[in-house]
């Protein structure tokens, strides 16, 4: 058995971090011999206390920033663990760009896995001094595309010998393709909202199609981020709704405010033609919703980032200039004229799944503790 230490946001926080570490957690476990424990850390926003089980505790005190106390607690609950698997973002640990983790993995004496979820190409100057202390404090770094790991080796330096490219992890996606039609094409985006999420350019874009017949629906599903509600409220959504209405596309976009579980997810998922991920960022290292969507074999338009042009290499959908409308429009309509595409993109999910299931990346991580174990790196 092998205990393995999670420390990240965690559900019920509602973020790309947090549903990341529990679906690997939860496969991790899910072989009745290897636990989990897991340290979340608090990213600010109020959510409760998460489930726990036998074989995949949450610790109950989270990691505040700035607190030395949390850490010391952290520290200890993680040092009892067999191996240690630490997902980073700049923005959840606290001090500037997150420096605070340096500092747990300067003292933590158990293995250590760093998952980085952003590789900036061009970071600032502390953003790159905290990630060369990252990753000289890291016994393995985890890049989950090959943009991510040609960047970590070239511009931040990291060995091969300790470097390991671990794709994201899909789930199984319970609802038949088939079951759900509409008698209009729905082009779909999810996620938490706020700016940078470029879904008004996907309003823009719609507002060119008024031609098509049936015209498109454009379904948004997602609460807004809780920071930005913090900080704005919910100014963006509502900037959505006014420019629909403005450009006279309000009865053809949908904007569902909740943050759907699972099995509603599915659904809304199956029934859409086309998922659309717009994205402002020239930067995305990771999507999470992009490899969900192609397991579920949907279609999918998106902008350039890092992770979209390395998916859609073979097919699947297309790639878009950011903040281009026309471009948006013109990828929809081809999407939608060529039956074939579709079934191309259900047929390759089946691949995409059976390599990148959560068990199968569950494995990947299980072999790279029995070779941390091996190689003796307890400090």
């Amino acid at each position: 058995m092998t205990l393995f230490g999670f420390l990240s946001t965690y559900p019920p926080t509602r973020c790309g971090l947090a549903t990341f570490t529990a679906a690997l957690a939860t496969a991790v476990a899910s072989n009745g011999v290897d636990e989990c424990l897991v340290v979340r850390v608090d990213d600010g926003v109020p959510a409760g206390p998460s489930a726990t089980t036998a074989r995949l505790r949450v610790v109950p005190e989270m990691l505040k920033p700035g607190s030395a106390a949390d850490r010391e607690a952290a520290l200890a609950a993680l040092d009892a663990c067999d191996v240690v698997v630490i997902q980073h973002e700049y923005g959840i640990y606290g001090g500037p760009d997150g420096e605070e983790i340096v500092d747990l993995l300067e003292r933590l004496r158990t293995p250590r896995i760093v998952v980085m979820h952003t590789v900036l190409p061009s970071p600032t100057a502390h953003q790159r001094s905290v990630t060369a202390r990252i990753i000289e404090n890291s016994d393995v770094i985890v890049a989950m595309t090959s943009t991510a790991a040609s960047l970590l080796s070239h511009e931040y330096g990291v060995p091969d010998e300790r470097l390991r490219m671990i794709p994201h992890g899909v789930d199984e996606w319970r609802v038949p393709v088939s079951s759900a039609h509409s008698s209009r094409p729905v082009l779909l985006t999810w996620g938490l909202l706020g700016p940078g999420k470029g879904i008004e350019w996907v309003i823009r874009a719609l507002a060119t199609m008024k031609e098509l017949t049936p015209q498109p629906v454009y379904r948004v599903l997602g609460q807004t981020h809780p920071k930005v509600v913090r900080e704005d409220g919910e100014r963006y959504r509502r900037s959505l709704w006014a420019l629909a209405d403005e450009l006279g596309v309000g009865g053809a976009v949908e904007i569902d405010p909740r943050y759907l579980e699972m099995d509603e997810l599915a659904e809304q998922v199956a029934a859409a033609d086309i998922v659309v991920l717009p994205y402002d960022s020239h930067d995305q290292a990771t999507s999470g919703v992009l490899v969900e969507a192609m397991a579920a074999g949907k279609l999918v338009v998106a902008t350039r980032f890092p992770h979209a042009i390395e998916m859609l290499a073979g097919g699947g959908g297309a790639l878009v200039a950011h903040q281009d409308p026309d471009a948006i429009a013109s990828a929809v309509r081809g999407l939608l004229e060529d039956p074939r595409l579709a079934m191309d993109a259900a047929a390759r999910s089946r691949d995409l799944t059976s390599v990148t299931g959560w068990n199968s990346i569950a494995d990947r991580y299980r072999a790279l503790a029995a070779e941390l174990s091996m190689a003796g790196s307890r400090r």
